[in-house]
C-alpha cells in the first residue's frame, strides 16, 4: 500500500440517496422494476467508490442483491451506502434501500432491499489504481468488514472451481 494514501474511515465516504418513483418505471404490476431498483443502488455505491478512492471507480460485481418487499409508484426510495472492506484497487460498497409512501410521512419506512457492490478504482488509462486502506470505527464496521471478507472468499472460491472445472473440458 502506498504511504500517500491515508487511511479513509466508512464515515468519509457514506451517503444517502433518495428520489420518488415514477409510473415509467414501473413493471405490468405497477411495481418498480427490479433493474430500477439494482440501479439506484449501483449510482449510490459508485459515488461511495469514488469518494472513498478520491477518483473513477467502476462496478466490478454484483455481488448479492436482496429483494425483500416491493417498491411502489410514488415511494420516497432511499439508499444508505457505505464502503464495507477495501483492498489493494478494490472496494466492497454496502447499499440498504429503504422505502415510504410519498404522500403519507407516518407512515413506516420499510426496508425493501440490500445489496453488496464491489468497484475497482481506475485510472486515467482504465488500469486499476491503489485504494486507501480502510480504518475502522466502531463494532458494526468491524462486522460488515468481516462479513464483506466472507463474501469475497467465497467469490474467489467460485471462481477458482469454474476455472478448475473449465481446465478439464
Amino acid at each position: 500500500m502506498s504511504a500517500s494514501l491515508a487511511a479513509r474511515t466508512p464515515t468519509y465516504s457514506r451517503i444517502e440517496l433518495a428520489t420518488v418513483t415514477s409510473r415509467a418505471q414501473a413493471n405490468l404490476l405497477g411495481n418498480i422494476h427490479g433493474g430500477e431498483v439494482v440501479k439506484l443502488a449501483d449510482s449510490s455505491a459508485g459515488v461511495v467508490a469514488q469518494r472513498h478512492s478520491g477518483g473513477p471507480a467502476v462496478t466490478a460485481a454484483l455481488d448479492e442483491m436482496a429483494f425483500l418487499r416491493p417498491v411502489r409508484v410514488g415511494d420516497i426510495v432511499r439508499t444508505y451506502s457505505q464502503v464495507n472492506w477495501a483492498g489493494r484497487s478494490s472496494m466492497e460498497i454496502g447499499v440498504r434501500i429503504e422505502t415510504q409512501p410519498w404522500d403519507d410521512p407516518t407512515t413506516e419506512v420499510l426496508h425493501v432491499g440490500s445489496a453488496y457492490f464491489v468497484f475497482v478504482a481506475i485510472d486515467a488509462a482504465g488500469a486499476a489504481r491503489e485504494v486507501p486502506p480502510l480504518r475502522l470505527e466502531n463494532a458494526e464496521d468491524e462486522r460488515r468488514m468481516r462479513e464483506a471478507e466472507i463474501r469475497r472468499a467465497h467469490r474467489l472460491a467460485r471462481k477458482a472451481e469454474i476455472d478448475a472445472a473449465r481446465s478439464r473440458d
